[in-house]
């Protein structure tokens, strides 16, 4: 009777400390393989939503060029989308769904011109960096490419 208590002790205590450490140094090598490929996704996950947000705002810049005639200008900026600026005749708006214009996933405003330099409007941001240039995470997403 008392070997078969000594089996059920060996039992209920649980892991060693060698066995601790064994697991600990495994989670640790995979979080090590893992979370710099998971964290440079982040970058490219934010420039392709800024990607998508430019495109709907070209949609939506469009209609609003064929009931108006023009697209906004500069001043009157991408807020024309969603609210009616003064003197603008044929305004059959809103021509997004939300009433605010979004930030850019880097939570700065879109930037508009129009003229652009680069067509009849361009529409930018500035990346990660909120300067012009840069590479990965810190490039501008552009309208015009």
């Amino acid at each position: 009777m008392r070997e078969k208590n000594k089996r059920l002790l060996r039992h209920e205590m649980g892991f060693t400390l060698i066995e601790l450490m064994v697991v600990m140094i495994i989670l640790g090598l995979l979080a090590a393989l893992v979370v710099p490929r998971m964290f440079g996704r982040i970058g490219q996950a934010k420039a392709n939503a800024a990607r998508a947000q430019i495109e709907l705002f070209g949609t939506a810049l469009d209609s609003f060029r064929l009931d108006v005639g023009r697209y906004p200008t500069s001043a009157e900026g991408l807020q024309s989308l969603v609210t009616q600026v003064s003197g603008v005749d044929n305004w059959n708006g809103p021509y997004l769904k939300k009433i605010e214009i979004p930030l850019d996933p880097w939570n700065n405003p879109y930037i508009y011109e129009s003229p652009g330099k680069n067509g009849d409007y361009d529409i930018y941001s500035l990346g990660a960096d909120k300067s012009e240039g840069g590479e990965g995470e810190n490039a501008d997403v552009v309208s015009w490419k």
